[in-house]
């Protein structure tokens, strides 16, 4: 096997691994009835005039399964924090104390869970999409080596180890989905 088909198929598996990667977190930002630091620490606060990531003006602990608490650093940023979570699309209701935010996750509705499902269901497949494209652009790739001059046959073999990466990778996105639909159908 050529070295160029060698670099296609690590290239290959290493953009899968980050597709399969990025559909977790995507994943772990849907709420699924517990508390979880993800859900909040994307939101961007007004840091000084500047757009910045929750997680880095604040400390954000689960002191239960249905609570998250948000101490930030420097005690103005408590403002900026309450109206960025009213803002979001989180449907939370941030409550105020002294020096921290603290939000109450509720208890989901059984009609929730199931749209929840469906937007895993749909991320998982953006997920999967992502995959068959790398796919995709490989064969791409592996055929306009074979139209260089590289042998049919190791264009073929090479074609076929992606596929088996292919689908390999579509199982652990799948087995991703499962853990998340579990996660959120328990009560």
């Amino acid at each position: 096997m050529t070295e160029e088909i060698q670099f296609y198929l690590s290239e290959a598996e290493e953009s899968m691994q980050k597709a399969v990667q990025h559909t977790g977190n995507e994943l772990s930002k849907i709420r699924a009835g517990k508390a979880s630091p993800a859900m909040v620490e994307h939101l961007r606060v007004d840091y000084y005039g500047n757009p910045t990531p929750l997680s880095q003006v604040a400390n954000i602990a689960t002191p239960d399964a249905r609570t998250l608490l948000i101490k930030p650093w420097e005690k103005n940023m408590l403002g900026e924090i309450n109206k960025a979570i009213k803002n979001s699309d989180l449907g939370l209701n941030p409550q105020q104390e002294a020096d921290a935010v603290r939000l109450n996750i509720p208890a989901l509705t059984e009609e929730r869970r199931r749209d929840l499902v469906k937007q895993v269901k749909n991320e998982t497949e953006n997920g999967k999409i992502s995959i068959r494209n790398i796919r995709k652009d490989v064969n791409d790739s592996l055929k306009k080596l074979q139209k260089e001059g590289t042998a049919e046959d190791a264009v073929r073999d090479a074609e076929g180890k992606v596929q088996k990466l292919t689908d390999a990778y579509i199982v652990k996105i799948d087995e991703l989905l499962t853990k998340k639909e579990a996660e959120i159908m328990t009560i």
